[in-house]
């Protein structure tokens, strides 16, 4: 850690537990340091994720200093927001491309040049987004959200946010993933790196995930968090209740279902078209 992030996490954390008259001047050196990706939510320490809960702190005194306002450039329609978090400046320098269609990125999120925005799409404030990524239509990458390098959020992905409690991991999409249309991906789990999700899966903390190939069932660990393991194939499948209740109407749940892991013919129909990078 710099000597400026330091000192900008200590001035956070003041300003958090009791605002003095510094606390707005304070907020913009910070939000500018989240917006330019210099500062973020969690960070990977030797193959671990860490949440930077300061980072969190930063964010929610935003909301506290923020007044609701009309948001500039926002005609003919009409948004209003706190003052505080206005819609992310991006240019040519960026290198980002951003289709036309009615997408909006909060300040505050740091989107990596070449990453692809198709519209509508919504990435929130804190949200992290590697280099070579898409985002596809109707996606939301919600607060905090981290998502690497060379990622697909196939249309209407939904990567749920989380802000408070201020200790709570994230959503994380390592490198590599492949995510399929519909899918949902909430309370803070991990997708490790060269997974693929298949159309309509839905993970949080509360589901187990059953590893077909290794016979096990995987479910939160000590952090609260949901993790798919690297290279893991998780399709959306069903498993039967036992009750007696249950059995006589027929009735199972919902159950994620690793099927495999990656291999030459996974990476074949996964691989990203360079062309459209």
């Amino acid at each position: 850690m710099t000597k400026e992030i330091s000192t900008l996490r200590n001035e956070i954390e003041r300003e958090y537990n009791q605002p003095t008259r510094k606390a707005a001047s304070v907020f913009t050196m910070f939000l500018t340091m989240l917006d330019n990706g210099t500062i973020r939510t969690v960070e990977n320490i030797d193959g671990a994720w860490s949440v930077n809960t300061w980072v969190k702190k930063g964010i929610l005194l935003g909301f506290r200093l923020g007044t609701l306002k009309t948001i500039p450039g926002s005609k003919p329609f009409a948004y209003f927001d706190k003052h505080t978090f206005p819609i992310k400046k991006i240019t040519m320098s960026d290198n980002i491309r951003v289709v036309p269609g009615g997408t909006s990125i909060r300040k505050g999120a740091y989107i990596a040049p070449s990453v692809i925005i198709m519209p509508p799409a919504f990435i929130n404030v804190g949200a992290y987004v590697g280099r070579n990524t898409l985002v596809d239509s109707n996606a939301l990458v919600g607060s905090c959200a981290y998502v690497g390098e060379r990622v697909h959020l196939s249309a209407a992905v939904q990567l749920g946010g989380v802000l408070e409690p201020v200790g709570s991991m994230p959503v994380i999409i390592e490198n590599d993933v492949m995510i399929g249309g519909n899918c949902g991906i909430f309370e803070g789990t991990i997708v490790k790196r060269r997974a693929v999700l298949g159309s309509g899966v839905i993970l949080n903390a509360s589901t187990p995930v059953y590893d077909l190939v290794n016979n096990t069932i995987i479910g939160k660990d000590h952090q609260g968090s949901l993790v798919i393991p690297e290279n893991a194939v998780v399709v959306a499948g069903s498993r039967s209740i036992r009750s007696s209740f249950a059995q006589e109407h027929g009735l199972g749940v919902y159950t994620p279902l690793i099927v495999k892991y990656r291999d030459e013919r996974t990476d074949a129909k996964t691989a990203l078209e360079e062309s459209l990078r």
